[in-house]
C-alpha cells in the first residue's frame, strides 16, 4: 500500500471548493453509517439530512465529484464511499505522528477511528525522557531528540500536535524541516508555517465558549418570554396602536 510521502489527494488541482472539501468527511461519515446496514441507494435528501446539509449544496458537492446520481433512484452507497474517499486520499495509507503525549495525546492515541479511516499511528512522542519506551495503545513512546530521524523512516507528512501551547511553535517548525506538510494542531495557540504546509486547529475551549454563547442567548430569550407585560403598558400599547399594529387609531386634530 501507498504512503502519504509519494500521494497527494487530487482536491485541488481539480478545483474542488474549499468547502466542499470540509464537507466530504460528512458526507463520508454518513455513507458509511448506511453501508454498514446494507443500504444500497440514498437520495440527496436522505444522505443531506443524515449529514446535516440541505440537498441543493449536496448535489453541487456531488457535481464536483462528477456524481449526479441516478434520477428515481438516488446514489450508489457504496460507490460514493469508494468516490469520496479517493478524493479525500484515504484510499492509501497515511501514516501519522502524535507529538506530545499527555492525557490528551493518550486519548488521541487510543482513538480506533485512525485506521479505519484510512490513518495509522506510525509513532508517540514526547519531551519527557521518564515516557520514553513507555507503551501508550501498544505503541511505545520516544523521545523528541529522534523526531526527524523517526518522520524520514515513517515517511511521514501529517503531524499531530498536542503538546502545551508553550512547546507547539517550536514542535511545528521541527516537523515541517522534517517533511510534514499537514499539521493537525490540538495545542491552544497559532501555529506560523511558511507556505505550502496546511494547519488545521483544533481548540476545544473555543468550541465551548461558542456553546456557552448560545446557551446564555436561550437562557436570555426564554427570561425574556416569560416576563409578564404590566397592564398599563398592554393598555397603552393597545391605545397607541391602529388596527394594524403601526398608526395610532385617532390621529390628532
Amino acid at each position: 500500500m501507498a504512503t502519504g510521502r509519494t500521494h497527494r489527494p487530487a482536491t485541488r488541482s481539480r478545483g474542488i471548493p474549499e468547502a466542499t472539501v470540509a464537507r466530504l468527511p460528512l458526507y463520508l461519515r454518513a455513507l458509511t453509517a448506511l453501508s454498514e446496514r446494507s443500504v444500497p441507494t440514498v437520495s440527496s435528501e436522505e444522505l443531506a439530512a443524515a449529514a446535516g446539509v440541505n440537498s441543493a449544496k449536496l448535489r453541487k458537492d456531488f457535481s464536483y465529484l462528477g456524481s449526479y446520481g441516478t434520477r428515481g433512484v438516488g446514489y450508489d452507497v457504496e460507490y460514493l464511499v469508494y468516490q469520496i474517499s479517493r478524493e479525500l486520499g484515504l484510499t492509501q495509507d497515511w501514516p501519522v505522528v502524535i507529538v506530545g503525549i499527555g492525557n490528551l495525546g493518550a486519548a488521541l492515541a487510543n482513538y480506533g477511528g485512525f485506521a479505519s479511516r484510512g490513518f495509522r499511528v506510525a509513532a508517540l512522542i514526547d519531551a519527557d525522557p521518564a515516557m520514553a519506551g513507555k507503551p501508550v495503545a501498544g505503541i511505545p513512546v520516544q523521545h523528541t531528540d529522534d523526531l526527524e530521524k523517526i518522520i524520514q523512516d515513517n515517511g511521514v507528512s501529517i503531524g499531530v500536535i498536542a503538546t502545551p501551547a508553550g512547546a507547539a511553535q517550536q514542535v511545528c517548525e521541527r516537523l515541517v524541516a522534517a517533511g510534514v506538510t499537514s499539521i493537525l494542531n490540538f495545542a491552544p495557540t497559532v501555529l506560523s508555517v511558511p507556505d505550502g504546509v496546511d494547519v488545521r486547529k483544533v481548540d476545544l475551549s473555543i468550541e465551548l465558549q461558542i456553546l456557552a454563547f448560545h446557551e446564555q442567548r436561550k437562557a436570555g430569550e426564554e427570561a425574556a418570554d416569560a416576563t409578564p407585560v404590566p397592564a398599563a403598558a398592554a393598555r397603552e400599547q393597545s391605545t397607541d396602536q391602529g388596527p394594524d399594529g403601526d398608526v395610532p387609531a385617532v390621529m390628532p386634530a
